[in-house]
C-alpha cells in the first residue's frame, strides 16, 4: 500500500512539474495540441497549478509593462531636484566640518 502511495505522489508531482513547464512555455511560444490538451486536463483537477498559471500570467504582464513603459514619465520635477541637491550639499558641508 505504501509503495502505491509513493508512486501516485511521484506521478502527481511529475504532472505538476510538467504542467508548470507547459504554463511557462505557453507564455513564451506556442505549445502543441497534445501539450495543450494535457495542460487543460491537468488544470481541471489541480487548483494549485491553476493558481500558478494565473499568478505567472499576471507577473509576466507586470514585468512586460514595467520594461515597456514610457520612461519619460519617470522624471523628477525641478523643485524636488533642487531640494535634493541642497540636502546633498548640506550633508557634504557638514562632513567637511568634522
Amino acid at each position: 500500500m505504501k509503495n502505491f502511495e509513493k508512486e501516485e505522489l511521484k506521478k502527481i508531482s511529475y504532472n505538476c512539474r510538467k504542467a508548470t513547464f507547459l504554463i511557462e512555455k505557453k507564455q513564451i511560444t506556442k505549445i502543441t495540441l497534445q501539450e495543450e490538451a494535457e495542460l487543460k486536463i491537468h488544470l481541471v483537477g489541480c487548483s494549485i497549478c491553476a493558481m500558478f498559471m494565473k499568478q505567472s500570467i499576471l507577473l509576466n504582464k507586470m514585468i512586460h509593462n514595467l520594461f515597456n513603459r514610457n520612461h519619460a514619465e519617470l522624471k523628477l520635477d525641478t523643485k524636488f531636484k533642487k531640494k535634493l541637491q541642497q540636502q546633498i550639499e548640506d550633508h557634504i558641508n557638514n562632513d567637511r566640518a568634522y
